[in-house]
C-alpha cells in the first residue's frame, strides 16, 4: 500500500505477472527452437536419419507396419506454438515504442548511451517484429501440411515451393532473437548471477555468442543440405518420401 494525497493506492501486481508470463513463454519457445533445429539437423546425417526422426515424431512406434504414424500431432504442436507465438509476441510488444516519434526518440538516446544490452535489446525487438510474420507463414504450412514431412517433401517445398528465402531470414532472426533472449532472461532473473554479477554477465554474453554461431552454422548447413535435396529432386517434385525413396 502507497499514501498518495492522503489517500490509500494498491500497487498492481498486473505489471509484473505479465513480465513472468512473457519470460516463461520466451523460454518455451527458445528452448523449443533449439530442439527444432537439432531435429531438423538430422539431415546432416541422411535422408534415412531425417526420415526416422519425422517418423518417430508422428509415433510411427504405435502403428508398426504403416507408412505413418500419426502426422496430426506435428499439427498440434504446430497449433500450440502458434498460440504461445502470439501470447508472447502480445506480451513483448507493451514495451515497444507505440509511435514513430517515440521509436525516433528511443532511437536517438540509444545512439547516444551507446549501451551494449539496450543495443542488443533493439535487435531482439526487431528480429521479433520479423519473426512474427515470416514466422506465422511457417507455422502455417506446418499446420496445413503436417502430412508432408520428410526429406523429399520438406526438400520439395523449400526448392520448389520457394521457401528457402523466408527459411534464412527467419534462421537469422530466430537464432539471435533466441540467443539474446536466453542473455536476458539469466541477467534479468539472476540465476547465474553468484558471488560476482559483473563477471557473470561477461561469461553470459561469450555463451551467447557461442550459441548463436553455433546454432547459425548448424541451420545454415541443414538448409543447404535440403536444398541440394530439392535441387536433386526437382523433376519428381511433389512425391510423398515413400515413393521416392522407392525409386532412388
Amino acid at each position: 500500500m502507497e499514501s498518495v494525497l492522503g489517500e490509500s493506492v494498491r500497487k498492481s501486481r498486473m505489471p509484473a505477472r505479465l513480465d513472468l508470463a512473457q519470460s516463461l513463454s520466451g523460454l518455451a519457445l527458445g528452448l523449443f527452437m533449439w530442439a527444432h533445429l537439432i531435429l531438423v539437423s538430422s539431415i546432416l546425417l541422411g535422408k534415412d536419419a531425417m526420415l526416422a526422426v519425422t517418423r518417430f515424431m508422428e509415433a510411427s512406434f504405435l502403428r508398426p507396419g504403416e507408412p505413418h504414424g500419426y502426422p496430426i500431432i506435428v499439427c498440434a504442436v504446430a497449433v500450440s506454438v502458434s498460440i504461445l507465438f502470439v501470447v508472447h509476441a502480445a506480451l513483448g510488444t507493451r514495451k515497444f515504442p507505440a509511435t514513430w516519434k517515440e521509436h525516433r526518440t528511443f532511437r536517438s538516446h540509444m545512439s547516444m548511451m551507446q549501451h551494449a544490452d539496450t543495443n542488443l535489446w533493439y535487435t531482439q525487438a526487431a528480429t521479433g517484429f520479423i519473426m512474427f510474420f515470416l514466422g506465422s507463414v511457417h507455422l502455417y504450412a506446418m499446420m496445413t501440411q503436417y502430412d508432408k514431412i520428410g526429406p523429399y517433401e520438406s526438400s520439395d517445398r523449400i526448392v520448389t515451393g520457394w521457401f528457402w528465402p523466408l527459411y534464412l531470414v527467419l534462421l537469422f532472426s530466430v537464432e539471435l532473437h533466441a540467443a539474446i533472449g536466453m542473455y536476458r532472461l539469466s541477467v534479468k532473473w539472476g540465476v547465474f548471477d553468484g558471488k560476482d554479477p559483473r563477471q557473470t554477465r561477461k561469461r553470459l554474453k561469450r555463451a551467447k555468442n557461442i550459441l548463436t554461431v553455433f546454432f547459425l552454422t548448424l541451420g545454415l548447413l541443414s538448409l543447404a543440405a535440403y536444398v541440394k535435396i530439392g535441387i536433386e529432386h526437382r523433376d519428381r517434385a511433389g512425391e510423398p518420401d515413400a515413393v521416392s525413396a522407392v525409386s532412388r
